[in-house]
């Protein structure tokens, strides 16, 4: 299974960034990059900022050294930044950080997720995760909202869908398999993140 590399290079000159991209994707395409990268990396832009997606370390370092050869050659100047993805702690973490081998360092990235993901459900005043469920027909969604909120749920329920929210991933995750026992078996849980519509907050406010 490939593992998730970034290289992050952040430019003086904001300017610099789209100029660097296209040289990129120019080279990309000459025999040398193609024998150096093949088709492993990913470019993408982000205003003063330009970042290289890699399935290896090995390819991470060797994108980073083509962009440091097209730096060079145009006299500009940038920051690099080579990071891993964690995905228990779902972020980026320098390359130096070892993923976790262990079932209790796990652990101990997920813990360390739910708690930012708390942090910022309680900063913002909304749950940022959310528990929907599609009902069958209109009358049973209306027993279940009120099943739901006699349990002391707080519950938006809109036509046959119903909505919890829940201030992160293993919450939601709880929330959801306690409303699956509820509902009909024909009812469709999900649970999402983030779940913010054209630019208005969630329906729960703390």
């Amino acid at each position: 299974m490939a593992d998730d590399w970034r290289v992050k290079i952040t430019f003086k000159d904001e300017a610099h960034v789209r100029a660097t991209a296209e040289r990129l994707r120019e080279h990309q395409a000459t025999d040398d990059a193609r024998r150096r990268l093949g088709n492993r990396i990913v470019i993408s832009e982000d205003r003063g900022e330009l970042f290289l997606y890699a399935g290896s370390e090995n390819a991470a370092r060797e994108a980073e050294h083509l962009v440091r050869d097209v730096l060079a050659q145009h006299q500009m100047d940038a920051d690099f930044e080579l990071s891993r993805w964690h995905p228990a702690e779902e972020e980026w973490a320098d390359a130096s950080a070892p993923l976790p081998e262990t079932a209790e360092g796990r652990d101990v990235e997920h813990e360390r997720l739910i708690a930012e993901e708390t942090k910022d459900s309680l900063a913002c005043g909304y749950a940022l995760w959310e528990v929907r469920v599609d009902m069958p027909a209109h009358r049973e969604a209306v027993e279940l909202a009120a099943r739901l909120t006699a349990e002391g749920y707080q519950v938006t329920r809109r036509w046959k869908f119903l909505a919890l929210g829940a201030d992160n991933e293993d919450a939601a995750n709880d929330l959801a398999k306690a409303v699956q026992r509820d509902a009909p078996a024909d009812a469709v849980v999900q649970t999402e993140e983030g779940v913010f519509v054209n630019g208005v907050a969630p329906l729960f406010p703390h």
